[in-house]
């Protein structure tokens, strides 16, 4: 009976872990290269959205979609992009980041 517990605390944690990984877009390999194809997807999947547009023809943001990591990693998440796509709060908290990492910019 003791085998079966330890066996169901393994299976939990690993289906944890793996729901972790697909929500916040982790590479299980450990690597930590950005998958460039599905930032660019989700990048063309957004552009259907006029507030989208406005801040990525936006010459004080438009860089930030190609350099900064931190905007780069939160695009690679489709879960992420998907709640930029319904949820206007969502999308406020985007372009406070967006602001951010511009202003950082500008001072260094």
């Amino acid at each position: 009976m003791e085998k079966l517990g330890n066996w169901i605390i393994v299976f939990l944690g690993v289906v944890v872990t793996l729901s972790l990984s697909l929500l916040s877009s982790v590479n299980l390999s450990g690597s930590s290269e950005l998958n460039t194809q599905k930032i660019d997807k989700n990048i063309e999947k957004l552009k259907d959205y006029s507030w989208f547009n406005d801040l990525y023809e936006n010459e004080k943001h438009h860089r930030s979609f190609f350099v900064s990591l931190k905007i780069r990693k939160y695009l690679e998440g489709s879960w992420r992009v998907s709640k930029l796509i319904r949820s206007e709060k969502a999308q406020v908290k985007f372009i406070v980041m967006l602001e951010e990492v511009a202003r950082l910019r500008n001072e260094e």
